[in-house]
């Protein structure tokens, strides 16, 4: 098995409605995102899955995140945009884009800080 990850980052505002703290006024985060892809083998040329297809696809993904105030997105009207539903958003979004018969989507982490973050896994698995 094979663990293909990609970095990336993106701005964006937010609040947590309801939250009883500093949080619950809007605020932003300079998030730090990681999306991991299980490969279970290798295709002819050695790769399970290509870079630079991995990254066209999380771009495309951040892009519409990035320098938005995330409360007013459709996906974060009704839920609050707290970094398990941004990690769970992203992974609902990438994974009929990285699911193959060589690999699938195994994991999106998110950091909103150097020191605090998450790793989402899918809700059909196993962590």
């Amino acid at each position: 098995m094979y663990d293909i990850f990609v970095k990336t980052h993106f701005s964006s505002g937010h609040h947590l409605r309801d939250y009883p703290g500093d949080c619950e006024f809007p605020h932003g985060h300079n998030w730090h995102v990681t999306v991991t892809v299980r490969a279970t083998e290798l295709d002819e040329i050695g790769m399970g899955i290509d870079f630079k297809v991995l990254k066209k696809k999380v771009k495309e993904i951040i892009d519409r995140l990035d320098h938005k105030n995330l409360n007013e997105l459709p996906a974060f009207t009704r839920i609050n945009p707290s970094s398990e539903h941004i990690a769970r958003y992203i992974f609902d979004q990438l994974q009929p884009e990285l699911t193959h018969d060589r690999y699938r989507l195994h994991s999106v982490s998110v950091f909103e800080t150097d020191t605090s973050g998450l790793t989402y896994y899918g809700q059909d698995r196993n962590a």
